[in-house]
């Protein structure tokens, strides 16, 4: 039986709802980040936004790798202040399941970061990756400047030129906005929830995909942390 994210999500019900007891009576949720205001206060470091998919997937595409500090799941791109998981996963809020990636510069840069992202969607995909669907899995580049910004849309132009896809580069870029950090128990989730996301990411077909998509330069399949 194919896996989805919500059957996923139903499965760990009691530990979700044991987390968010833990997050609502221990510590609270992280409060919400500009993008400008991380870049500042760590002036060695950089911030770059990307969403594609469900944002287990795009925080595991990030973490661990050589120059990114630390890889946050959340939400960003929409209209409702702090939303919560229930609230983006319904599709009412206008936000897109993303990561925030807090990098060093002088180890690695934008551009490869874009690269990682590119390779671990379906660019063509429309409002979704894999079994993932609806706006708020929507991909999307969340530029924090003009220079991300043309960097991102030489990399799409240079997709969409390229050939190597059929359809239209479905990928939006925009502006960052503000980024709020999601509930405590989806942080990390492919590590510390091997079993289970291992289970939805199979089930969901994303590995199926793209290797469909970019043959033998897509990423390492599951499990690989």
């Amino acid at each position: 039986m194919k896996l989805t994210k919500t059957s996923a999500r139903l499965a760990l019900a009691p530990l979700a709802a044991f987390a968010l007891l833990g997050v609502a009576h221990a510590s609270p949720a992280p409060a919400a980040q500009t993008p400008m205001a991380n870049a500042m206060a760590k002036a060695k470091t950089a911030i770059a936004t990307f969403a594609g998919g469900c944002f287990w997937t795009m925080e595991r595409a990030f973490d661990g790798v050589p120059g990114v500090v630390s890889a946050v799941s959340g939400y960003t791109g929409g209209h409702e202040k702090n939303p919560s998981y229930e609230e983006v996963s319904a599709g009412s809020t206008g936000h897109a399941e993303a990561v925030q990636v807090t990098y060093d510069p002088a180890k690695i840069s934008y551009a490869k970061l874009l690269d990682i992202y590119w390779h671990d969607i379906d660019p063509s995909q429309v409002d979704g990756q894999a079994c993932d669907t609806g706006t708020q899995y929507r991909s999307a580049i969340f530029a924090q400047d003009a220079t991300q910004m043309k960097q991102a849309q030489a990399y799409k132009d240079t997709l969409q030129k390229s050939g190597a896809f059929n359809k239209k580069i479905a990928v939006e870029i925009d502006p960052a906005s503000t980024f709020y950090p999601a509930e405590a128990y989806h942080q990390d989730f492919a590590r510390t929830h091997a079993q289970h996301y291992e289970q939805y990411r199979v089930g969901c077909g994303r590995d199926r995909l793209l290797k469909t998509v970019w043959g033998a330069s897509a990423p390492p399949s599951v499990p690989a942390i």
